[in-house]
């Protein structure tokens, strides 16, 4: 092979974020972006210009655990030395796990098969101001047990009009094959860890807010607004106004997606 010959190799990245100071995983004009610090990174390396993409659109205050994020370069730099390289230049809000080589039809959102979320509730009376920016304070009275039922009907595919923002463009991006609000959730369940009280769910896809959506309606039959069983009455009006306040952005966290 000449050495004039490029050989173009699809590179995979697993990331982890503190998302309280970006406007979101998206480039944005006049802001900053987690996808844009990271094509910024990654550009200052390789000398080219790409845009990473990632399996998914965390909003402004998301943070994530495990994201993962594409991106095509002719750079010989071993992916092993990228780990490095990467976190040498990027802010410590944000860390490269994993590098690794894919397939060349490998693709960070539409090869995804399932991603799991959490949301964290702080249930103290004082908030430790260290904790702040990871969690939803909410000190008030909540049936913890009407919670746990509300969450329970959501498992299994149903439409989630109801529970997303009123935002087609995110919901065709998410999809990747034009619009659709239907998902099906594997599990969905909440769990006392001390003195936070958090939410866990693992489904084939998400909608824009759609897992804040569902956790302000949560809140909602925890103080008693709804009843356990109005989700499902919710789920079939396949309306935004049926449903609950989006809870905070703060409390979210994108833990793994599967493939």
């Amino acid at each position: 092979m000449k050495d004039s010959e490029q050989i173009i190799r699809n590179i995979k990245l697993v990331l982890a974020y503190d998302g309280s100071d970006f406007s979101g995983w998206q480039v944005q004009p006049h802001a900053v972006s987690v996808q844009g610090t990271l094509a910024s990174a990654i550009g200052r390396l390789t000398g080219e210009k790409v845009l990473p993409q990632g399996s998914g659109r965390t909003d402004a205050g998301v943070h994530a655990l495990a994201q993962v994020a594409t991106f095509a370069t002719a750079s010989r730099i071993p992916a092993e030395n990228l780990v490095k390289a990467l976190n040498d230049i990027l802010p410590a809000s944000i860390r490269v796990l994993e590098v690794s080589e894919a397939a060349p039809e490998f693709h960070a959102r539409k090869s995804a098969q399932a991603k799991t979320y959490r949301y964290r509730i702080f249930r103290g009376p004082i908030c430790p101001p260290f904790l702040a920016r990871y969690v939803w304070h909410y000190p008030y009275l909540l049936d913890e047990e009407a919670v746990r039922q509300a969450a329970e009907t959501v498992v299994g595919e149903h439409d989630f009009t109801s529970f997303a923002a009123v935002d087609p463009e995110k919901g065709r991006e998410e999809n990747g094959e034009g619009f659709s609000s239907v998902r099906q959730v594997f599990s969905s369940g909440w769990e006392r860890q001390g003195e936070e009280f958090v939410y866990t769910i693992r489904g084939s896809g998400f909608l824009h807010h759609m897992v804040r959506n569902l956790v302000g309606t949560f809140v909602l039959a925890g103080k008693g607004t709804l009843k356990p069983e109005d989700v499902r009455r919710i789920l079939k009006a396949r309306d935004r106004a049926a449903a609950g306040a989006t809870a905070p952005a703060n409390g979210l966290y994108l833990v793994s997606v599967e493939y």
